[in-house]
């Protein structure tokens, strides 16, 4: 059944399709979905008019993000600033900012988690840290909102709420947690002490294109923030999707650091310190993935992201197991998990 036929029950399909109409770029019959996403928005590709085609290419890919779910202003200030650093992303070629709709060039549909292996991964890791750290560099306060203490507790009490609540339908006795609330309060200590700068904050396999020139491509940035300096490196070497022997993303991190002290960046000048920091940045994000995920199955109805737990609980229990003021998080998870779920665990 063609996607057109369903604009009678998809008011918002049926929006997309009558503005598309009215610009006279694109084939509106072509419209096919693009990509599956975790948030609210969609993407369809279209064929570009054949009188159009020289300028914008063969085709295009239109968004649709409800504005009152989506940040379709954010999209665009940060398309901006990505272009000025450097950094390969789709160019806006029309927007209807109060519909939430736009319509961009097309990066394609290949993306790094579609062909990563041990034999490709340290070149484009390499071209992608290079792109992470162009855009760390025009890094200016006051332009991103904050990633703030709040904002990185709220995120990471995604996880008792739909990880332990929802998921494994425990509930925690008040000296549980306590102590997890302890673990989430090292965790902020040092996030929230690292050096800010602009982050990408989703920059990983499944937002990283593969494009023919300036390697990679991004998507996805709108909700960008001024935030923890190891936060995007986290985000892409302890990827949900994807994970890589721990030699292997040590000297990657390395790598990183190498260069991001070359150029300049307020990375901690201790390599053993900063690597901590990677971990506790990359242990708040899994933390907070670990609840999404949940709540995208139970809530939302997107089963599939569940297949991806083990990947991010591995990373989380092997960080915990670590440091000594994470330790409790790992024994809450032994008795957790190692039950049948029942209210009250104590240890």
């Amino acid at each position: 059944m063609s996607l057109l036929q369903n604009l009678t029950s998809d008011t918002r399909l049926e929006l997309l399709v009558t503005w598309l109409r009215g610009l006279n770029v694109v084939d509106v019959d072509s419209l096919r979905p693009a990509s599956a996403d975790a948030s609210f928005r969609r993407y369809f590709r279209v064929n570009v008019l054949p009188e159009q085609q020289a300028a914008l290419g063969h085709t295009l890919i239109a968004m649709d993000a409800p504005p009152e779910r989506e940040n379709v202003l954010g999209f665009v200030k940060v398309d901006e600033m990505l272009t000025h650093a450097g950094v390969a992303v789709p160019r806006i070629i029309a927007t209807d900012y109060e519909a939430g709709l736009m319509l961009l060039s097309d990066l394609g549909n290949t993306t790094y988690l579609s062909v990563l292996d041990h034999d490709n991964a340290s070149t484009m890791y390499a071209e992608a840290l290079e792109a992470l750290v162009k855009f760390q560099m025009t890094s200016q306060p006051g332009i991103l909102p904050e990633y703030d203490r709040a904002f990185l507790l709220r995120e990471m009490n995604l996880f008792p709420e739909w990880y332990i609540g929802h998921h494994l339908k425990a509930t925690l006795t008040d000296k549980q947690a306590a102590e997890l609330q302890g673990v989430f309060e090292a965790i902020l200590a040092n996030v929230t002490a690292q050096a800010q700068v602009f982050i990408h904050r989703d920059f990983h396999s499944r937002n990283l294109m593969v494009v023919d020139a300036n390697n990679p491509g991004v998507l996805d940035f709108q909700d960008a923030l001024w935030g923890p300096m190891a936060y995007d490196l986290a985000s892409l070497l302890r990827d949900a999707y994807v994970s890589w022997d721990e030699e292997m993303v040590l000297d990657w991190v390395i790598r990183y650091w190498q260069h991001a002290k070359s150029v300049g960046l307020p990375v901690n000048q201790d390599i053993d310190a900063f690597y901590k920091d990677f971990e506790y940045a990359a242990l708040q994000r899994h933390l907070k993935i670990l609840g999404l995920f949940c709540r995208l199955n139970y809530r939302d109805g997107k089963a599939q992201y569940l297949e991806d737990l083990p990947t991010v609980m591995e990373y989380v229990r092997k960080t915990a197991s670590r440091y000594k003021d994470l330790k409790p998080l790992l024994r809450l998870l032994d008795l957790l998990e190692d039950n049948q779920p029942q209210v009250g665990y104590t240890f």
